[in-house]
């Protein structure tokens, strides 16, 4: 509304003015039944209300249909409203000013057309049309547009792969609002210098007191946004522990995500449950956090998350997230399916659901569809290697050793050569025997930066596996866990201790990898199979129980299958396939 639009008297007030009153109160059910009965006057005797009074209810009408969530009932409404508008300005050029005083108020408590534009274009992007929502925006004059419309229109553009028009809005966002640290983020992701950015705030922070800080801020995301993990976690960190900007829930939690893309999950998850600690109703990052708990085998913490989750918000694609890690880590593939689909269509930007959508199409064969799912991932995260993980699995698991090796050479000389960029470089040359002493070069080099990196020292223990290297094999796991423990370098490391007849601690170690993760299968194995090969007539007793058992389980079986296909079944209904 218009700051010139004062209250008069409720006597005094038209039928059009109580409409914009309650409009204002935000009675929007109100001003959706009033505003239609009149509407439906004003069409059946067009002489009772004036353009500018017709043009007044249509939108208001739109506002609370957008407020219901009619997306696109509001669009059709405020498509009405600005064609009013536009026959409303030529009769108001051709008509003289008649004098009437009454009709100054009118006019200047005119909703404004700008506004109105920017509220369809609202509408298009929750209706997923985006390049109309870009269009009405375009429409609008660069020097009418507020910040929040260039805002806008700088996200639409990001998104439609249009980055310098991208860029050139989000700089508008700061020339106006010089604190919009969202825009300066969106510069970052968009390679523009930190030092380009931090010039743009210079003047705002040397006129603030205790804005110090904020220049230090822009560096650390420059950092984040160009893949240097390991100095964005020491400058974030430098900040954090900063008396003024300690226990922040939103600087915890972009380093608990720096931590997991540097593959140090133990340090993610205490970031990510500190942050949660400080902020119980926090759901950003929490789709990564359910994502590591599940990997460590904490089934239950995920599905107590996923809940809580739920409670907080079902609008956001992290609980949807969640809950699919928790059906995936117990093989319900089409379960999991249907859930990282869910999250797409609740935000079609995350990165996490788009990953455990395409995870659970690898898994279920359909790599293809798959590869689709991380090639947007890659897209919307250039930075993220567990991205380029998961396409180089689907390669590999289609035979594809060529592209994956591609892949990996791509992404070795992007991201440079650290522990996980050199340890992803050596899987894929396991796969072909030419590669082997390249593989092994390479986990070399790996563990010699980072000697706990697990995936490394996995894979290094694959190598020595296959040369039946096992002394050397159970050093390297030792050594490997004596300042961490992990549920797979206990089971590898019972699996080498078996191959020199130490049976004893052999099973102590399947036994530590089953207190870490009980839905470990090949801990399981491992265990079964030395407690057969030790008590040949027990082993057969268990046998028959297990034969006894296993009907039963067959039957769970089965119902997991039916639910699987009546999972399916949804996602064809919500067409997510």
């Amino acid at each position: 509304l218009s700051a010139g639009c004062s209250r008069r008297p409720a006597a005094a007030m038209s039928v059009v003015e109580h409409v914009r009153e309650m409009a204002a109160a935000g009675l929007h059910s109100n001003v959706r039944l009033l505003s239609g009965l009149l509407l439906t006057m004003s069409g059946n005797n067009p002489e009772l209300f004036s353009p500018s009074q017709k043009y007044q209810l249509l939108v208001y009408h739109a506002d609370s249909l957008f407020h219901d969530k009619e997306y696109r009932n509001a669009v059709s409404k405020y498509t009405m409203a600005l064609q009013q508008k536009k026959a409303l300005s030529k009769t108001s050029k051709v008509r003289p000013s008649t004098g009437n005083a009454a009709s100054a108020p009118q006019s200047q408590c005119l909703p404004s057309e700008i506004e109105v534009k920017y509220k369809m274009a609202e509408c298009y992007t929750m209706l997923k049309q985006d390049k109309d929502a870009i269009a009405i925006l375009d429409g609008i004059p660069s020097r009418q547009r507020t910040p929040k419309i260039n805002m806008m229109l700088a996200n639409l553009y990001k998104k439609a792969g249009q980055e310098r028009s991208s860029v050139t809005s989000y700089k508008e966002v700061l020339r106006q609002c010089p604190l919009a640290l969202d825009a300066i983020l969106g510069l970052l992701s968009l390679s523009v210098k930190g030092a380009e950015v931090a010039s743009m705030t210079i003047n705002v922070i040397q006129s603030i007191p205790n804005l110090d800080w904020l220049s230090v801020w822009i560096k650390a995301y420059a950092f984040v946004h160009t893949g240097d993990n390991t100095r964005a976690i020491n400058t974030i960190c430098s900040l954090e522990k900063k008396s003024l900007l300690r226990d922040n829930v939103d600087l915890l939690g972009s380093l608990a995500d720096l931590y997991f893309r540097a593959g140090d999950n133990k340090n993610s998850i205490l970031k990510f449950e500190q942050a949660q600690m400080l902020d119980p109703y926090l759901i950003k990052g929490m789709d990564v956090y359910g994502y590591l708990l599940a990997r460590e085998g904490r089934l239950e913490d995920v599905e107590n998350l996923g809940c809580r989750l739920f409670n907080i918000s079902d609008q956001h694609a992290e609980p949807w997230v969640v809950s699919g890690c928790h059906s995936f880590y117990s093989k319900r593939y089409s379960r999991a399916l249907y859930l990282g689909a869910k999250a797409i269509q609740l935000n079609s930007n995350s990165v996490q659901a788009l990953l455990l959508k395409g995870a659970a199409l690898r898994n279920m064969g359909r790599v293809q569809e798959a590869i689709i799912h991380f090639r947007e991932a890659i897209r919307l995260a250039p930075c993220r290697l567990d991205c380029y993980e998961g396409l180089i699995e689907c390669y590999l698991a289609s035979n594809s050793i060529r592209e994956a090796m591609v892949m990996a050479n791509n992404v070795y000389k992007t991201l440079g050569a650290n522990a996980q960029t050199l340890t992803l470089l050596a899987t894929v040359c396991l796969e072909d025997p030419v590669t082997q002493e390249k593989a092994k070069t390479l986990l070399d080099k790996a563990l010699t930066q980072r000697p706990d990196y697990i995936k490394a020292v996995v894979k290094k223990a694959e190598l020595l596996s296959r040369e039946q290297k096992y002394e050397d094999g159970i050093a390297l796991l030792r050594n490997a866990l004596a300042n961490q423990s992990d549920c797979i370098l206990h089971r590898i490391l019972g699996d080498f201790l078996v191959a020199v007849n130490e049976y004893q601690e052999a099973m102590d170690q399947y036994s530590i990898a089953l207190s870490l993760d009980p839905n470990d299968q090949k801990s399981l194995e491992g265990m079964q199979k030395m407690e057969k090969e030790e008590s040949p007539t027990d082993a057969t007793q268990e046998e028959d129980v297990d034969d006894m058992e296993g009907s039963g389980e067959e039957g769970d079986l089965e119902g997991s299958d039916s639910e699987a296909a009546q999972w399916a079944d949804q996602e064809q209904w919500f067409g997510m396939q």
